[in-house]
């Protein structure tokens, strides 16, 4: 990942969105080619040199204390979120030297499968570049998972920009694009040398114009709480929130757990996908059953062959 780009086009774009007069300051004069701050006026906001703020948003940032930083986030009013980002984009343009990353996990415990396990509503693990690694039976009746990647996981992002079957599933498209290209945004910082979250970025970015225009925005997040809303093809339409739980001792790892209302549409259905995706004990003493019929009819045929003359 090249982040002295990803530092130069997070700030053109935070500019860009922010008028002089949004920012608390009247314009400089001179003709506007962009309605957003320039830089001479972002520098005065943030109280540095125009050359200095200019090689800043160039990447270079190798002598930016923490409280320019946080300055030139003051002035480009940027929230919490977007704050540490820009902070995260700063020091890894910083540390650049190869080797030191992290990457995504591919697998958990057998002790978190369990607490999926226990939960009566949809629930997943997902890592940083949103594979779902981990998930309870709700969740795979959810998900249409027997797509995975070539390490066999399911990743939300591939299936929202690279399958058909994503346009019908997400009943509020935009903001599941929004969010999920923001979270990889945010990914991609925190662990710029992912061979595999570089990857998909690629992959994406080359058969996907909408991720390439979501992309281009420059949006981050990070997973809190909000609303899921789906269009299930066996149950109709689903309706849930969703509360987002982070896993210190497994670094990366977010649970992700959805809350259904008791009583309402989304709850009855979820009771019918359950029920229609859940194993079936009499069909399988059924044929445990008949399996075991024949066995015991292919030893008496096999019996009477070497009885025969």
């Amino acid at each position: 990942m090249d982040l002295p780009t990803e530092l130069r086009d997070f700030l053109v774009s935070r500019r860009a969105r922010l008028t002089p007069e949004a920012a608390g300051m009247r314009p400089f004069a001179g003709r506007r080619r962009v309605p957003g701050l320039r830089r001479e006026e972002t520098a005065f906001l943030a109280g540095v040199s125009v050359e200095y703020y200019t090689k800043f948003e160039r990447g270079k940032v190798t002598g930016a204390s923490e409280e320019v930083v946080d300055a030139i986030a003051g002035a480009l009013r940027l929230d919490e979120i977007e704050h540490q980002h820009l902070r995260n984009l700063a020091q890894g343009t910083r540390r650049r030297t190869g080797g030191t990353h992290t990457p995504s996990a591919h697998r958990v415990p057998a002790g978190v499968q369990s607490v999926l396990d226990a939960l009566t509503v949809p629930a997943f693990v997902l890592n940083e570049r949103l594979d779902i690694l981990a998930a309870n039976a709700l969740g795979r009746a959810l998900y249409p998972m027997e797509g995975g990647n070539e390490s066999g996981l399911f990743n939300a992002s591939r299936f929202l920009f690279l399958d058909p079957r994503s346009h019908d599933f997400f009943r509020d498209r935009g903001a599941v694009v929004r969010n999920k290209v923001a979270l990889l945004h945010a990914a991609a910082v925190k662990n710029p040398d992912d061979e595999g979250l570089i990857a998909l970025i690629g992959e994406l970015s080359t058969k996907s114009a909408e991720f390439r225009q979501a992309w281009a925005e420059q949006n981050v997040l990070r997973y809190r709480a909000g609303p899921k809303r789906y269009l299930h093809p066996l149950v109709g339409e689903l309706d849930f929130t969703y509360e987002t739980f982070t896993m210190p001792a497994h670094f990366g790892l977010t649970m992700l757990v959805y809350n259904v209302e008791p009583r309402s549409a989304t709850a009855e259905a979820l009771r019918l996908l359950g029920s229609w995706t859940a194993p079936n004990p009499d069909r399988q003493g059924a044929e445990s059953e008949t399996t075991d019929d024949r066995t015991v009819t292919d030893r008496s045929e096999a019996a009477e062959e070497q009885g025969r003359p």
